[in-house]
């Protein structure tokens, strides 16, 4: 018998060669009923994985966890790709992964699939649903499933083949007259798929390469129940209405010209916005004992061999010639941080050491990648490097979760944690590897904090801690991390005197916390679908007069509030005054200010509210209270 560890940390005896499926059945038919895969000791499994020895294991579904989704829609795209070689028997098939919310497959075709072509695929698909094919595994010698693939047709499955290492078994998933070169995991049968949708289809070039073919891609979700594709579909018109491309175009906020694509221009109100983050970074910063830093755009070629960038990250970046010598941008902050650390010796008394800098950062997406802020070419992150003692590397990272935490809360974030490991291109040895990933872990687990392992996706230097966001629709979006560094220290050989007297090697903390100012800025917009709170809007208040007899005194009104520091614009054109409170409102301006003839014999102020409309009026000074009130508020 062996001796099981299931999450809670209660154990069970089970039979050894018993699959993944019959334990969770012994636990609970419910339990085994929703199941997807599973998690042996960290590594996600097939329900049909056989337990061979001592283990942890959790048995994961649809709906607590993330990778329970993906079996799911993994599975769902093998049924997609089945229903079209049904319907579309010369399609060739390349790729069809399961992405963080639903799943894609791409297809070598000459034709485009048009809505009446997805109707006819979701029909197919769900008779194989119905028909309940029970899904197999099996594996192939290398040179055997090169001739299988060949066999069947499919040259974009043989290329990916010939290119795993010799002596490799590969393995495949058959599901009735379908079978696809495959790790998984998949679930049992197809019939364990219950509602599906086709969404959207687009072209992708083979292997993300301008060079290679234009394929087509079909994007899709799934779910267990109506209801919650129902509510899918209802955030996905809601995000069609917060789109932050929409709304940075109409609020005025920023622009990329085809003169300069994945370059962002941002215009006088987006510079507003983008000016208040980044003040309101800084404030927090000093408040934690951080000090600002600025670092060169360019540097040269043998700094980036010398960080490990350019054995790992040269394709994305962009480089150059100065006085015939190489240089590159950065593509990061981390290695001009290193040269600030190493420009004098420190004593393990400076330690830590908390620097943060807005570096701005580029990096060569494809084209075809480029999505308004959300992926852009040039950005600046929200850089900060901590330089500290082996000895304070828990209470560093704790203190940097309470941080993060304080700024999330200020703009009403949920959010939930990863830990990301170690990535198969990465630099250090496997005990660097594991000390760090173990003290990353003890600080989440000494501030009971809940997190999932993301196996695989820390940086080539150390693992990670991921923080995904969840905005008010639902959608989540990663943003904060902090990364556990011994490698950046040893190649810069940084050093400090410890208490003997003796050179010591500090240990370094990568984080971010916006990530990237653009994309954040694009987050928020969505977030809060162009109705920023008072304190970040670049226009707090608008002010109306309703003729031109009362623009003086409207002057005179702006003139007061912008000493004050609160934000205006003064709309003094000849237009009808409802056209002009339409026109706020459409700008999504929190407060308007209307006068008249009544206000200005008052000397008051006529208050419309973006939330709560007419408010009536006020004396000015009162008014001024209400806004500073609400400014002042934001942090607290």
């Amino acid at each position: 018998m062996l001796q099981v560890e299931l999450k809670d940390g209660s154990k069970v005896e089970v039979q050894k060669g018993a699959s993944v499926l019959e334990i969770a059945k012994s636990l609970s038919e419910g339990l085994a009923r929703n199941a997807t895969c599973a998690l042996v000791d960290g590594e996600v499994v097939d329900l049909r994985f056989t337990v061979e020895k001592d283990c942890k294991l959790e048995i994961l579904t649809f709906d607590n966890s993330l990778e329970g989704k993906k079996a799911y829609w993994h599975t769902s795209s093998h049924i997609m790709a089945q229903a079209i070689k049904r319907l579309y028997p010369n399609v060739k098939l390349t790729i069809g992964p399961s992405i963080n919310n639903g799943f894609y497959y791409d297809f070598d075709t000459d034709s485009t699939f048009s809505e009446e072509d997805f109707e006819k695929i979701e029909a197919e698909m769900k008779k194989i649903i119905k028909e309940d094919l029970e899904i197999k595994r099996f594996t192939l010698p290398r040179k055997e499933a090169i001739a299988f693939m060949k066999e069947k047709d499919e040259p974009y499955k043989v290329e990916l083949i010939e290119e795993l290492p010799e002596g490799e078994e590969i393995s495949f998933y058959e599901q009735g007259d379908f079978v696809d070169l495959c790790a998984g995991p998949h679930l049992m049968s197809t019939g364990k798929v219950k509602i599906v949708k086709l969404l959207s289809s687009s072209g992708a070039y083979w292997r993300g390469n301008e060079k290679n073919k234009m394929l087509q891609r079909i994007y899709a979700i799934s779910f267990p129940k109506q209801s919650q594709l129902d509510e899918y579909l209802a955030m996905l018109e809601e995000a069609k209405k917060r789109d932050h491309k929409k709304l940075g175009k109409e609020l005025d906020l920023f622009m990329i010209a085809p003169e300069g694509p994945g370059f962002p221009f941002f215009l006088p109100k987006g510079m507003i916005l983008r000016n208040v983050l980044e003040d309101f970074w800084r404030k927090v910063h000093r408040e934690n004992g951080y000090e600002e830093i600025k670092t060169p755009m360019i540097l040269n070629e043998e700094l980036w061999h010398r960080s490990g960038h350019w054995d790992h990250y040269k394709d994305n970046m962009y480089t150059t010639k100065i006085d015939e010598n190489d240089y590159a941008l950065k593509p990061m902050n981390c290695p001009g941080g290193m040269l600030v650390y190493k420009r004098k010796m420190h004593s393990y008394r400076d330690l830590p050491i908390r620097s943060g800098e807005l570096g701005l950062v580029h990096r060569h997406e494809k084209s075809g990648e480029l999505n308004g802020l959300f992926r852009v070419r040039c950005f600046t992150q929200d850089d900060a490097h901590i330089f500290c003692l082996p000895e304070q590397i828990e209470s560093e990272i704790v203190r940097l979760m309470k941080l993060i935490n304080y700024v999330y809360g200020i703009f009403g974030f949920d959010y939930h944690v990863e830990l990301s490991t170690r990535p198969e291109d990465s630099m250090g040895s496997d005990e660097q590897w594991e000390l760090a990933t173990n003290a990353l872990r003890h600080a989440l687990e000494s501030q009971n904090m809940p997190y999932e392992v993301n196996e695989g996706d820390g940086a080539f230097y150390g693992p990670k801690i991921d923080f995904h966001l969840k905005d008010c629709i639902g959608r989540t979006w990663q943003c904060g991390t902090i990364q556990l560094d011994f490698q950046m220290p040893e190649r810069f050989d940084l050093t400090y005197i410890g208490q003997d007297g003796e050179k010591h090697r500090p240990v370094m903390l990568h984080r971010v916390i916006f990530g990237s100012i653009e994309r954040f800025i694009g987050i928020i917009t969505e977030h809060y679908a162009g109705a920023f709170p008072t304190w970040l809007a670049p226009v707090q208040v608008e002010i109306l007069p309703i003729a031109d007899s009362h623009v003086e005194y409207a002057k005179q009104v702006q003139e007061q509030l912008e000493k004050l520091g609160i934000r205006t614009e003064l709309d003094d054109r000849q237009e009808k005054i409802g056209y002009k409170i339409r026109e706020a409102q459409l700008q999504k301006v929190p407060y308007m200010l209307v006068l008249g003839e009544k206000e200005i014999e008052a000397k008051t102020v006529g208050v419309r509210s973006r939330e709560d409309g007419d408010i009536g009026a006020m004396s000015l000074q009162e008014f001024v209270e209400k806004v500073q009130k609400e400014v002042e508020s934001f942090g607290k």
